[in-house]
């Protein structure tokens, strides 16, 4: 580059701790690799047919070296056991003790980070009490990856200094995952997905016509029972009720102990479609043209075949709602939200094509149909594709977007956009070179040559920008914004 960019590494990073641990029921014989029944019977009879003293025995060693791992496990163990009632015979009551050995046998620990910490992204805290002067208390988002590659959304907390250097906050004694619950369904995902799926004809209107744009599962599946006592003259009814079904079921809510700590929250894949995980959550503090702030993020479900998309909502990341995207333009991974509506309607970074960086336009947040391409990948670090690194920053110069290119020995680089903040499907400028590319330090990893980010923040004059090493670490890059804007505009940087 002509004009030189002072882009810091800071010394901090973020290493995946074993140690975060959640709890899971366990089933013997339905760990995903075995095609028959589950040995629950058999194990239950076991353990039924132990003396009280060894009952005793083998509680007391499970309360001794899992003491202090877990939020209330003594009320996980006695969840899991209720799960084995049909089971037990009604005339043979068990002992506290023995039901909680039960629950305990049919429990596991997942390693939320066992295998890698990588995928981050920042926003503003939406508490901002007891953050020192010229501080800024933030909150990141990560992807977590444990045991068989399955990724959850996890968060840490901290500070960016008046001097643009992040301190995190120490880690929390838990991980804790929150309780899923049913929530409002909103008509236009649902549509635009039936129409993707080529199931919006009148069986379609027939059970959502009457519903409105927002209702509650029990009325869906009340309609859904008058289609189906209509199947006579209704073709292709079941096939209808199934795909309605299918994409209700991934919207959901889920909501968090008040006592919890924001930083202990795990967002854990709670449907089928995002069964193998929930991947590179991008997430935005979005302003209503109210004033009203609700933070979004656009993350990657994955069922172990397929990908599709969600999308967060939260006030106060205690409760969060995902519903699933629709729509053309959000075909791929990593769509991505802008702060706000742009001449009323909603905007978003897409990649529907898998190679090109193109500007997405909606009038609803989930229903995304059309997109208008933006950047080509012409340059050697990019040449296999391109991407965005998170949502766009707004600036007086246009909107900052970090983008992703692909290279040579598959290598992920962070580079730079300006775009219109008019039009922003025009761009005003872009890096030639990478802001961030793996530095001989940064090449091995879960997987070597990455450098990668879901989402920078801008603070006291510097583009604070969080990073996956090698989807194995995090680090902090720091460069101050106005240079970086400087080149973007500069008219020999074009």
């Amino acid at each position: 580059m002509t004009l030189a960019l002072a882009v810091r590494r800071g010394a901090q990073r973020l290493r995946p701790d074993a140690g975060r641990v959640i709890t899971q029921m366990f089933v013997p014989g339905q760990e995903g690799f075995e095609h028959q029944d589950s040995r629950a019977g058999a194990v239950l009879a076991r353990l039924l047919a132990l003396d009280d003293a060894e009952v005793r025995a083998a509680f007391d060693d499970v309360q001794d070296r899992f003491a202090g791992r877990h939020r209330d496990l003594l009320a996980t163990f006695r969840r899991h056991a209720a799960q084995l009632a049909d089971r037990l015979e009604a005339a043979r009551p068990l002992s506290d003790t023995r039901r909680l050995l039960l629950g305990a046998t049919f429990t596991c620990e997942f390693a939320i980070e066992g295998a890698a910490l990588c995928n981050p992204s920042i926003v503003a805290d939406p508490d901002q009490d007891g953050a020192p002067p010229g501080a800024l208390r933030i909150i990141m988002s990560v992807r977590a990856i444990g045991e068989g590659h399955r990724s959850s959304v996890g968060f840490r907390t901290g500070l960016i200094d008046g001097d643009g250097q992040t301190v995190f906050d120490p880690p929390p004694r838990y991980a804790t995952v929150g309780t899923t619950q049913t929530v409002t369904l909103e008509a236009p995902a649902l549509r635009a997905e039936l129409a993707r799926l080529g199931v919006d004809g009148e069986n379609a209107d027939y059970v959502l016509d009457p519903l409105g744009p927002r209702f509650a599962a029990a009325d869906l599946e009340e309609q859904l029972g008058r289609l189906h006592g209509n199947l006579v003259t209704r073709h292709r009814g079941n096939e209808t009720i199934a795909a309605i079904r299918a994409i209700a079921m991934r919207t959901y809510g889920v909501e968090f102990p008040p006592e919890s700590a924001l930083d202990e929250r795990v967002l854990w894949p709670s449907m089928a479609a995002e069964s193998h995980g929930m991947e590179d959550a991008r997430f935005v503090r979005f302003t209503h043209d109210d004033g009203a702030v609700t933070y979004y993020a656009v993350y990657t479900a994955y069922d172990g075949d397929h990908i599709s998309q969600q999308l967060l909502e939260t006030s106060d990341f205690r409760t969060f709602t995902s519903s699933p995207l629709a729509g053309p333009a959000a075909a791929n991974k990593g769509l991505a939200l802008f702060p706000r509506r742009v001449h009323g309607r909603y905007v978003a970074l897409s990649r529907s094509d898998r190679e090109t960086n193109a500007i997405a336009f909606a009038a609803h947040p989930l229903d995304w149909a059309t997109s208008t391409p933006c950047q080509a990948p012409t340059r050697a670090w990019e040449v296999l594709q391109l991407g965005n690194c998170g949502s766009p920053i707004e600036t007086d110069a246009g909107w900052l977007v970090l983008t992703h290119g692909v290279g040579p020995m598959r290598t992920y680089s962070i580079g730079a956009l300006l775009l219109d903040l008019d039009d922003p499907t025009r761009i005003l400028g872009q890096l030639r070179r990478p802001l961030l590319q793996p530095t001989s330090a940064e090449q091995n990893g879960y997987v070597p040559n990455v450098v990668y980010s879901c989402g920078a923040i801008v603070h006291a004059g510097s583009l604070v920008v969080p990073y996956g090493v090698g989807d194995a670490s995090i680090g902090i890059a720091t460069v101050p914004v106005d240079d970086l804007l400087g080149v973007l505009t500069d008219p020999t940087e074009r």
